[in-house]
């Protein structure tokens, strides 16, 4: 009741000045529940409020303006979590150059804000013990690129970095809980814009991996760059398994709407365990298909593969362009364009941004993962 309570009034106005006629001027509100033993549940709430908070940083991220929180600020927000215990690493474009990160960079290189990942990690697990990865894909803003978006409805695009929204908000709900997992949380900052060294249809560029990438269309720009920080995170961690949050693709609206956000996967437990929870929390999930017919719709005549598979199954052909840089490790992608904004309103989410995940994930890992081998 508590948690639904804060959800329901969380609000998002910090940049209004004047309230209009019949807009609520009463201020904050104070709730009362009756309990039977108040130490006992204020104990049990403990845990819960951090979740909350987590949900609530989450929507804020993903309700700011794209002039406020461009790459490297977002990257300074998210490094805020050491205050909770979570330690930070940010690479700049230096070191992503370093590594070879050329699917990303090249997403980045056409605005005038450099771009940034951040890894988070929480070691509330045993010490040495293989943790479980989380990945969002954070394009602060996306005009297209030079395969520029109709002007209608624009303004939206200052949300397609809301599964970066949602990684920062987990990792802030398991570190405020202590939440007993060893846990990353990697997000790849970028801002998408068409300026004169944008990237180009035709471009081919070098992945982190090694595969090389024709550019079909510069408006599929998110699994670029994911597909550089699931590499990353693949190799340098070597998970348990990996799941991704992306605002990916329109087509994954028009199979599901806006109730379920995709969910894709190369493995069947894993799948299952997100459907569970899904249910249980409210944030529901629903398994769409892969397989190799779908794979070869991404091969390329001139590069290892291209960033778009045209019209038809584009929520599948994106998320089978991402299996090709988990390198066989356990993964689940999840398509929230629909959920993650502009999403319904439900009982405890009167938001644009509705921080869908967190909620999710945090249940995922204390039910199946937490204190676990």
């Amino acid at each position: 009741m508590a948690s639904g309570a804060m959800l329901r009034a969380y609000k998002f106005d910090r940049y209004k000045t004047k309230k209009k006629d019949g807009e609520d001027k009463r201020g904050t509100v104070a709730l009362s529940l009756a309990v039977s033993d108040v130490a006992a549940a204020k104990k049990a709430f403990a845990s819960d409020q951090s979740v909350v908070n987590g949900v609530v940083l989450a929507r804020d991220l993903v309700n700011e303006p794209p002039n406020v929180l461009f790459p490297v600020e977002f990257a300074r927000r998210a490094s805020e979590l050491k205050k909770l215990g979570v330690a930070i690493e940010v690479l700049d474009v230096k070191a992503m150059e370093k590594l070879g990160m050329g699917a990303l960079l090249g997403v980045a290189q056409g605005s005038a804000h450099p771009a940034r990942i951040v890894v988070m990690r929480w070691n509330g697990g045993k010490k040495g013990e293989a943790p479980v990865a989380f990945i969002g894909k954070g394009v602060t803003f996306d005009t297209g690129g030079i395969s520029i978006k109709p002007a209608g409805s624009m303004e939206d695009m200052k949300g397609d970095m809301g599964g970066a929204a949602c990684v920062v908000g987990l990792m802030h709900a398991l570190a405020g809980r202590k939440a007993k997992a060893n846990v990353i949380g990697a997000i790849g900052l970028v801002e998408n814009m068409p300026d004169g060294n944008a990237q180009r249809p035709g471009d081919i560029v070098t992945s982190m991996s090694g595969q090389t990438i024709e550019i079909i269309n510069t408006d599929a720009e998110g699994r670029l760059v994911l597909a550089d920080v699931l590499w990353y995170v693949a190799k340098k961690y070597k998970p348990t398994f990996m799941i991704d949050l992306a605002t990916l693709t329109g087509a994954i609206m028009v199979a599901l709407g806006t109730d379920h956000a995709g969910l894709f996967s190369n493995n069947d437990d894993l799948a299952l365990r997100l459907a569970t929870v899904g249910q249980a929390t409210g944030e529901r999930v629903w398994r769409m298909p892969l397989g190799p017919d779908y794979d070869k719709l991404i091969d390329s005549q001139f590069a290892d593969m291209k960033n778009t598979g045209g019209r038809y199954g584009g929520s599948i052909t994106a998320a089978q362009f991402l299996q090709r840089f988990v390198d066989d490790i356990p993964w689940a992608h999840l398509d929230i364009a629909g959920t993650a904004m502009g999403a319904p309103k439900t009982e405890i989410n009167q938001s644009w941004g509705s921080g869908y995940g967190v909620r999710l994930l945090d249940r995922l890992v204390a039910d199946y993962y937490e204190g676990k081998k």
